[in-house]
């Protein structure tokens, strides 16, 4: 993606330019609350009440459950950035609230996640916080059992059908190594809280309700959350550079897409397509992206992606530096 807008007075702190979105309002942030948690948490009983007439009446429940849980994320994704309330303190009690639906301990994931912002696009310092991504010349370095582990993580049907599994459910449930106190207390804090949740959900409506109706509604939000967070920084002109050449304003604008959603999907995603601008300045809440991307005019050069195009991107596995882009196994052969 060859971005104009990266080019445009790029020693001007893009930042600064959009200070002006980056401040939560009240009313908005709670209208988030009431289009996002609380419709999650009741269609998510229903569906539990659902079950005692027909397990099918409860599935049919899941898609709109899902998207309200994708929505809540959202909502958890501004607070770890301090961007869903003026109050830090408040930003990170309702994130470790919200942490909670998603199983996601709140100061471990907002740490790693910021270790993703501040490395996405720089070749020399991946690895946290992203998908996993090598370059043509890594991959035939690599033995042949290595080559074939890398091809099934980067399988679309282990990718989105069982990545949800290891993002949401196992691998938050450990300690990062060499993690702070503060973090470590977050991941154990969180499983505790969520052992006695889970168990007395499961005590209370029954253990096989309980995966059933729990594990739907995570397979579907899962997997589209996990190709949501693919196609943010995986398409074939994304932005890699080495860590000397690289460029934060580039690599937002370079290598965060700008995904474009119909507006059902968009509110599902709280705006999270708009990621160019979100990753120039995190402090903007998910309700205002639309307006700084659509009122600033150095933002209107970054071109569209659609849902055919983030489709067509999970074929992409690696990362040639020869011809700065991503390409197929097929074509890193050529």
């Amino acid at each position: 993606m060859a971005s104009a807008a990266a080019d445009t007075d790029s020693s001007r702190s893009w930042r600064g330019v959009l200070d002006h979105y980056a401040k939560p309002q009240l009313n908005r942030s709670l209208l988030d609350l009431g289009t996002s948690v609380l419709p999650y948490l009741a269609l998510l009983t229903a569906m539990f009440f659902s079950l005692r007439v027909s397990v099918l009446l409860s599935l049919a429940l899941v898609l709109p459950t899902s998207g309200f849980l994708i929505r809540s994320f959202i909502v958890f994704h501004d607070c770890t950035h301090g961007s869903f309330l003026r109050s830090r303190r408040a930003n990170n009690l309702l994130g470790a609230a919200i942490g909670l639906l998603v199983w996601l301990p709140f100061r471990a994931w907002q740490h790693e996640h910021a270790i993703h912002h501040a490395t996405s696009g720089d070749l020399d310092r991946r690895g946290i916080g992203d998908i996993a991504t090598l370059t043509v010349t890594e991959y035939r370095a690599l033995p042949v059992s290595r080559r074939i582990g890398y091809r099934l993580f980067r399988n679309p049907a282990v990718m989105f059908g069982a990545g949800w599994l290891l993002v949401l459910v196992l691998k938050p449930r450990f300690v990062p190594r060499g993690a702070r106190p503060r973090i470590r207390n977050s991941v154990l804090g969180t499983d505790l809280a969520l052992a006695v949740i889970v168990g007395a959900a499961c005590l209370t409506l029954g253990w096989r309700d309980y995966l059933l109706v729990q594990g739907a509604v995570f397979l579907v939000a899962g997997a589209v959350g996990i190709w949501l967070f693919y196609v943010q920084h995986q398409f074939e002109d994304t932005y890699w550079q080495a860590h000397a050449n690289w460029r934060y304003d580039h690599a937002a604008l370079e290598g965060s897409s700008y995904l474009k959603l119909p507006r059902v999907l968009q509110f599902f995603t709280g705006n999270i397509g708009f990621h160019h601008v979100h990753h120039l300045s995190v402090g903007i809440p998910n309700y205002n992206l639309q307006k700084a991307h659509e009122t600033t005019d150095r933002l209107q050069a970054v071109p569209e992606l659609t849902i055919r195009d983030g489709l067509r991107a999970t074929r992409l596995k690696l990362w040639d530096e020869r011809t700065g882009r991503l390409v197929t196994f097929r074509e890193s052969r050529a």
